[in-house]
């Protein structure tokens, strides 16, 4: 497979593993609502993402992100004038931890346009593997042509769109949208509804189909048009008609077609590759519903409510967690939140505070702009609003003083199974993988109050450890501990890997 290859390549690729592990403190004062729905984060989002990994790994159906385009001009909130390379090395680490957080059967969906799009697509072959690109969507983003354009006016923005499984990804069908119902109408007032007219006669050889035809007036129809035949024998034509199924006209004198009724029609369709501004909104129907909830058009490319309605739509179902770490004017966390998925959303600065908590606050309080009326929003919910806190650790592998049992204990069993543990238990065993134990002896999970009491590995606290393990349990344990006590023929005799934190936890993760 091809590779881009570009100055910072190999430094770029492993970024992402030199990003530390830092908490998540809840802002109470900023959270809203009742319940858990949502997840707002302050930060930087490639921080956010390490920092969310042990909780969220492997469970996201749907991430959905809207990064610069580097178009080379300055945006209010963020710098898109990046040289090309840095634009690579900005957006690789980050698609590359994004890839940690989807299901066997999520999807993530990027869009871009052209300044950078092709290049993104190559990379995302590398990072998602090129047998999981699903299809390039292209969106129709303006509601006219730009007459003012140098060259030619962009209509259309790319939505790159990769399964974290293609062979096990399926996408929802779409609801019918009103264009595609504008043809159905019922002129003879037909008790089963709307309905659209179909030929009768088919090009391929049909070898009953080959009568003649009496219509309603009287006309004789000798037989299909030259070369073709009846797509329906004499017999079903006959009860066809017998059902008012078959359209002869107003006057009974037209020849014959087939009634096909909406009601009878397939309600859900194959999401299409092109997605028309009627159908999915455009940038300046975005911007309405900016001003709307801000006052101000604060965002040159926000993205409709419609158009996150179409993606969501497709590519969750209710209850589903969705993820977006760009998340700009705040679209993505206020259309799931509406939709009734679950949602995190990660954006820097202040701005996640006077814009995204703001916009969501609205949504729970029952907003009606974008898309509430089409989904009967009335409001509900909540959301947690977090900041980054401390690194879990320093550049020197130094453990910060204020970190509990249970953050490290999360990132213990993320660095050794990459699966997320949201309940750490009150035992140092975390769990079971694979066959595989992991202890951790850290902060007097013993009990042991002492400075350094039961975080070293000796008899006595191997035995409690095994103590806290399944009864059935007889596979190897790794230990991860300050000093361990026992000899190395005593560790390979039990069975037992030990690592020392915080050394080899910052090695690992």
């Amino acid at each position: 497979m091809p590779l881009l290859n570009w100055l910072t390549r190999d430094e770029d690729l492993k970024a992402a593993d030199r990003v530390p592990y830092r908490l998540l403190d809840e802002v109470p004062e900023l959270s809203r609502g009742e319940g858990a729905e949502g997840l707002l984060v302050q930060g930087d989002n490639l921080e956010a993402l390490k920092a969310l990994l042990p909780f969220y790994a492997g469970r996201v159906k749907c991430i959905y992100i809207d990064p610069p385009y580097n178009t080379r001009s300055a945006f209010e909130h963020y710098d898109d004038s990046l040289e090309h390379a840095k634009w690579l090395a900005m957006i690789v680490p980050r698609l590359m931890l994004l890839r940690e957080f989807l299901s066997e059967d999520g999807s993530i969906w990027v869009s871009i346009d052209d300044n950078e799009g092709h290049y993104l697509k190559v990379v995302m072959d590398e990072v998602f593997g090129r047998r999981n690109f699903i299809n390039n969507v292209l969106w129709q983003k303006v509601f006219s042509p730009k007459n003012t354009a140098r060259h030619f006016s962009e209509d259309h923005d790319h939505i790159l769109v990769f399964a974290k499984n293609a062979d096990s990804w399926m996408p929802n069908p779409m609801p019918r949208s009103e264009r595609m119902n504008k043809g159905y109408k019922n002129p003879d007032n037909d008790p089963r509804g709307a309905w659209t007219s179909g030929d009768v006669s088919a090009r391929n050889f049909y070898g009953a189909g080959t009568y003649s035809i009496i219509c309603p007036s009287g006309r004789v129809i000798d037989g299909p048009p030259n070369g073709m035949y009846w797509r329906v024998s004499e017999e079903k034509f006959k009860e066809m008609d017998a059902d008012n199924r078959i359209w002869w006209g107003k006057d009974g004198n037209n020849t014959p077609r087939i009634k096909r009724f909406l009601s009878e029609v397939k309600q859900g369709v194959v999401p299409q590759t092109m997605w028309f501004n009627t159908d999915v909104g455009n940038t300046q129907e975005a911007k309405k519903e900016v001003v709307a909830i801000f006052g101000a058009a604060n965002f040159m490319t926000p993205k409709p409510e419609r158009l996150l309605q179409r993606i969501i739509n497709v590519a969750t179902n209710p209850g589903d967690l969705v993820l977006d770490s760009f998340l700009g004017s705040g679209t993505t966390a206020a259309v799931a939140h509406k939709m009734g998925r679950r949602w995190i959303g990660i954006e820097m600065g202040e701005h996640a505070r006077t814009h995204c908590a703001l916009r969501l606050e609205k949504v729970i309080e029952g907003e009606q702009g974008g898309i509430s009326k089409d989904v009967d929003w009335q409001g509900g919910g909540g959301f947690r609003f977090c900041r980054l806190g401390k690194a879990v650790y320093d550049a020197q592998g130094r453990i910060d003083d204020s970190i509990r049992f249970a953050d490290l204990a999360r990132h213990v069993w993320f660095s050794e199974t990459r699966q997320p543990l949201t309940d750490p238990p009150e035992s140092p065993v975390l769990g079971v993988h694979q066959g595989r134990a992991v202890a951790l002896l850290f902060n007097g999970i013993l009990k042991d109050r002492t400075p350094r009491g039961g975080n070293v590995l000796t008899r006595p606290v191997l035995r409690l450890i095994r103590e806290a393990l399944p009864e059935e349990f007889d596979g190897d344990l790794v230990v991860y501990g300050t000093a361990c006590r026992l000899s190395a023929e005593t560790l390979k005799h039990e069975g037992i890997l030990f690592r020392q934190t915080p050394y080899d936890l910052a090695v690992r993760v």
